[in-house]
Formats: C-alpha cells, sequence, structure tokens
C-alpha cells in the first residue's frame, strides 16, 4: 500500500458523466482529483456496479488516495451504492440519478409529481442514443417494438449539459424517433457543480 496523500481525491463515477466531471474539474482548477469510471453502458445492467464500485475503492485506497468520491447516484442499484458509501465512510453525490442532480434533484423530483410520461435525454445518451437505446431494446430488428415499450410516454426531455446544436438536432431526432413530443431544457451541470467543488 502506498502511503496515503491526504490532498488527492479519486473520484469513482459512471461513464456516463465523465466529460462532465472533468469539464467541472478543468474549469474550477481541481487539479487534485483523479477519475476512474465504471461503463457507462451498466446503466442497463445496475446489478454489476456494485461489485466493480467495492474493487475501485479498495484499488483507490491501495494506490493512496486520502479521499474518495463516489460519481453516481442512486442509479437503479437498489440501495447497494449507499450501503457501500455507508460501510466505506465515503460521500457520493446526492440524488435518485443523474437526470435529477443535472436538473437539480429538489427541482426534478418536484416536476417528476406532474411530468410522470417524460423520457428524459442527457448529452451522453442523446450521443449514444443507438447504443444505449435503440440496439439494447432491439427497435432496430423489431420497431413494432416501439409502441410497445414507448407507448405510455408523451415526450422526450433533453436535459443538456452543454449548448451543443448539432446534439439538438440529435434529440429531436429521436424524439421523432420514437414518435413522441420534444422538449428542450438546459440545465449544465446542475448540482455535480458544487459537488465537486466541495472536494477542494
Amino acid at each position: 500500500m502506498k502511503r496515503v496523500n491526504s490532498e488527492k481525491v479519486q473520484i469513482i463515477a459512471c461513464g456516463a458523466i465523465a466529460r462532465e466531471i472533468l469539464a467541472v474539474r478543468d474549469a474550477n482548477g481541481l487539479d487534485h482529483i483523479d477519475l476512474e469510471c465504471l461503463p457507462a453502458i451498466w446503466h442497463v445492467y445496475p446489478e454489476k456496479i456494485a461489485p466493480a464500485l467495492r474493487e475501485k475503492i479498495a484499488a483507490a485506497r491501495a494506490a493512496g488516495y486520502g479521499r474518495i468520491f463516489i460519481g453516481y447516484a442512486e442509479c437503479g442499484t437498489q440501495g447497494q451504492i449507499d450501503k457501500i458509501c455507508e460501510e466505506e465512510g465515503i460521500e457520493r453525490i446526492a440524488g435518485p440519478h443523474c437526470y435529477a442532480f443535472f436538473t437539480g434533484t429538489e427541482k426534478f423530483l418536484a416536476e417528476c409529481e406532474t411530468e410522470f410520461t417524460a423520457f428524459y435525454l442527457t448529452d451522453l445518451i442523446t450521443r449514444q442514443f443507438e447504443a444505449f437505446v435503440i440496439e439494447p431494446l432491439k427497435l432496430d430488428k423489431h420497431p413494432e417494438l416501439r409502441d410497445m415499450v414507448f407507448g405510455n410516454y408523451t415526450k422526450i426531455v433533453y436535459l443538456a449539459q452543454t449548448e451543443d446544436k448539432a446534439l439538438q438536432d440529435k434529440a429531436k431526432w429521436a424524439a421523432d424517433y420514437l414518435g413522441l413530443d420534444y422538449e428542450y431544457r438546459f440545465t449544465g451541470y446542475g448540482d455535480l457543480d458544487p459537488a465537486l467543488k466541495a472536494l477542494g
């Protein structure tokens, strides 16, 4: 085991928010923060997340990191991430999922009371819509599944972290592909920004 460096922080995060973490880190000169990611596609297989987090935490401690932070919300792990955080004495970003902390968790939860037929996109999911939505659900091979899966949704809401015209066009295309209305909301980095600044 290396000597503990109390100033160094290891963030262990979902690959779906890697760009955003690095953007906040670099914009604020948080050079003491290092990032280690698990595959973003594991949102489709949340049972893989907790065991891999335990391995990454053990590796970070062995590498001498004085502080570890989990860049995951609850993310469908049925309480497993919170259990790990409690056992290991480390923190995670607050919220049930990335849609919430990008919007601002309190605001998102309030909106959910009346917006339960919305399907949300972020920059990453928009960019990788085929890999995250179309291919796992086999909509490319079985288009008849579209209405079965998305028949109870009424709109796509694109929660944008960056103002990118190409991504806005892609999100509108995704809404058209699924036969849903489209709404654009710029969130920026939401609660992620203050959470990382607090590691300074």
